[in-house]
């Protein structure tokens, strides 16, 4: 009665059952270990925010790449802004996902070495080529706290780093560039300001990144399983059906010979 299984059809369905429940499978791990690097992600960005600030001239220096452990790391400066070569960053989103720039100040230290401090967001003037209105940065010797964040890529970011723009306006925050346009020793990386904040909040500091949330990663994967899992269930009600149809219209084909017989 399971002959039916042997034909093209249902080879070709039996063999796509077969390659779909591995891919299942596969995918579910696959969510299973972006859930896992969330929470990793999580526990080192609480940790590094917990953490007792330290001199940013301790764990960082010229050229060097932050490590993934050292992200978010709060760290401290002390030395004197050149707002003179201040910049600012392209489409960059405040804490309500308004489009404006990231205000990007050079902070010269006692031995001549700068560290670039984003000191927060600003909005965008009409004209979104001109230099924005940007509060004047303090004046005299500060000492900053912040976040400390790796250089970014191109690659790693996903923002293309567009040629041409408007003078003193960049689509990256890179160490590498930053010194070429400022003639001096820059150290790897930059700072995210959390302290002092503006008196009047302008520029709008960076927040907190999210460590709460650990997104949807576990739910899918558990639905990739549960979709493995119903592949053959289903697999094996539609034989069962099959089988039914064939044997009813068989028994019908039957009743339908034997009807002129009786007559």
């Amino acid at each position: 009665m399971y002959r039916f299984v042997l034909t093209r059809q249902w080879v070709f369905l039996t063999l796509m059952a077969l390659a779909l429940i591995p891919a299942m499978i596969e995918l579910g791990f696959w969510q299973y270990h972006r859930h896992e690097h969330r929470i990793a992600q999580n526990q080192l960005i609480e940790a590094n925010l917990r953490a007792k600030p330290v001199p940013m001239t301790e764990i960082t220096s010229p050229g060097h790449r932050v490590p993934r452990a050292d992200f978010w790391r709060s760290v401290t400066a002390t030395g004197t802004y050149d707002t003179a070569h201040e910049v600012v960053v392209r489409m960059r989103t405040d804490n309500d996902d308004k489009v404006g720039f990231h205000v990007l100040t050079p902070l010269v230290l006692s031995d001549g070495r700068v560290v670039l401090v984003n000191r927060g967001w600003v909005p965008g003037g009409d004209d979104p080529r001109a230099y924005p209105p940007v509060p004047a940065a303090p004046t005299g010797e500060v000492t900053v706290t912040g976040r400390l964040k790796a250089d970014e890529t191109s690659s790693g970011s996903g923002i293309k780093d567009r040629k041409g723009l408007p003078d003193r306006q960049v689509m990256l925050i890179n160490s590498e560039q930053q010194a070429e346009y400022l003639g001096r020793t820059v150290l790897g990386g930059y700072l995210e300001l959390t302290a002092p904040a503006p008196a009047d909040g302008s520029p709008e500091t960076v927040s907190d990144p999210d460590h709460d949330s650990i997104g949807p990663h576990m739910a899918y994967a558990v639905q990739w399983w549960l979709f493995a899992g119903a592949v053959p269930v289903g697999w094996v009600v539609l034989v069962r059906r099959e089988k039914r149809e064939r044997e009813e219209e068989a028994a019908r084909a039957e009743a339908s010979r034997q009807e002129p017989a009786t007559a």
